[in-house]
């Protein structure tokens, strides 16, 4: 009660982040665009030269995310003391960026070249960075909507303490990415990249759009989480 409506859009978000994913992977040339860890290795894997892993797409998703990251610190300044409307202003660049990158898969053929990879994978990045940085500030537990490698952690190490609540939490996390990414698997491999994009993008857009709504309603789940 204590966050209000942010645990269920941000877990909404997080079925967006499976989507993104499963693009990122099965699209792009082996580059993450939301997890950054694995991003990170298989920059390793690249500069080891192994075969199938693009340095430059993932280079470049790295930096957007850093960009992402950094370009929401102005908007976190600006509406820390009302959650809602934090991550109604996120979500609303996350949305636009990511029809950004739609657009440029949709005009491009599949399997898309050098130059359309890397656009949709940076510009894909910097939403997710910003999304990132957003669930960071908001600070609902095991709600990070992009790296679940924690939420694993608790999950098992606490299943001895027997807390139904957090338990269930922690499991709805990791449904909501393994959904999101069955999902953007299905349509990448069936469809095409189009789909699954378009699909991360009504996600998006939906979160966008009742966070406005809800960030209009006062209530003390819009205080910051850290200051109470």
């Amino acid at each position: 009660p204590r966050h209000g409506p942010l645990p269920a859009l941000l877990l909404s978000l997080t079925v967006a982040t499976g989507v993104v994913d499963a693009v990122s992977i099965l699209a792009l040339g082996r580059v993450f665009v939301a997890n950054m860890t694995g991003n990170i290795v298989f920059i390793g894997f690249a500069l080891a030269g192994a075969p199938g892993f693009s340095l430059v797409a993932a280079v470049l998703a790295l930096a957007g995310f850093l960009i992402g990251a950094a370009a929401c610190g102005p908007a976190i300044s600006r509406w820390r003391q009302a959650r809602g409307r934090l991550l109604a202003v996120v979500t609303t660049v996350e949305s636009l960026l990511l029809a950004g990158a739609l657009t440029i898969a949709a005009g491009s053929a599949e399997p898309f070249g050098d130059t359309a990879r890397n656009l949709i994978a940076v510009v894909s990045a910097i939403a997710l960075g910003m999304q990132n940085a957003a669930a960071r500030e908001l600070a609902v537990p095991d709600a990070t909507t992009t790296v679940l490698t924690m939420t694993l952690t608790g999950f098992a190490a606490d299943l001895r303490e027997r807390n139904v609540p957090v338990l269930i939490r922690r499991l709805l996390a990791i449904v909501a990415m393994l959904v999101g990414a069955l999902i953007g698997a299905i349509l990448v491999l069936r469809r095409d990249t189009t789909w699954a994009l378009a699909l991360a993008v009504a996600l998006v857009t939906m979160v966008c759009a009742a966070a406005w709504v809800f960030g209009r309603r006062p209530g003390p789940w819009q205080t910051p989480a850290r200051t109470r």
